[in-house]
């Protein structure tokens, strides 16, 4: 499934529903897929953490969520779908157990279903210069591919930060690819400490945000 052609849709939307039913199905989850709600003015996130998904909502014609809010009580039909966030995030690896960097909401949540998913790609892009480069119409993306493959396909990264620091309580690397509406935050000792980015080829992804 492309899944940016869920943009747009509001969280009562059949395809959605179809779609996160899925991840359930796949991660052999029998319990209802029914998120946990984290509601601001500017933003819903609704949170489906046994299969490492988050999806950021956008309120519009001038609707304001109130902080707390719950499912129940929201306004659907003034909800747009914007972002998709995918998390590789295995229970046993080192980032769980001993990191100190890590966020404390991304712990709650377990690894993407599905492997490999497929990140669509526009097949034609431009360096500054305006010399196209051309580039293979998707990403297969599994649960070790690197950022030596993420560049591979996509190209050098719009934007990038992250990986300043000591190892411990440093900022991840993470890329972003404006065009592609694309960003990856990687995980593991690789994307820390001073010489992150010199081993950032071999970091493997631990979040995929798809935004439109």
């Amino acid at each position: 499934m492309n899944l940016k052609e869920l943009f747009g849709v509001d969280p009562l939307s059949p395809r959605l529903e179809e779609y996160i039913t899925s991840l359930f199905s796949a991660a052999s989850l029998d319990r209802p897929p029914v998120p946990e709600v984290k509601a601001y003015l500017d933003a819903v996130y609704f949170n489906y953490y046994p299969v490492g998904l988050s999806i950021l909502f956008s309120p519009k014609g001038g609707y304001k969520p109130t902080t707390g809010l719950k499912l129940a009580d929201l306004r659907n039909e003034s909800l747009t779908l914007d972002s998709i966030y995918i998390y590789n995030m295995p229970k046993n690896s080192q980032d769980r157990t001993e990191g100190t960097s890590l966020r404390a909401a991304e712990l709650a949540f377990a690894t993407y279903p599905i492997s490999p998913f497929e990140l669509t790609i526009d097949a034609v892009a431009k360096t500054k210069d305006g010399e196209i480069v051309p580039r293979p119409p998707k990403l297969e993306v599994n649960k070790e591919t690197t950022g030596k493959d993420f560049v591979k396909a996509l190209g050098e990264p719009d934007r990038k930060g992250g990986g300043a620091g000591p190892s411990s309580g440093s900022i991840g690397i993470w890329c972003e690819w404006t065009k592609d509406g694309i960003m990856v935050e990687f995980g593991g000792d690789e994307a820390k400490g001073p010489q992150a980015w010199e081993r950032g080829k071999d970091a493997v992804w631990k979040i995929i945000t798809i935004f439109s």
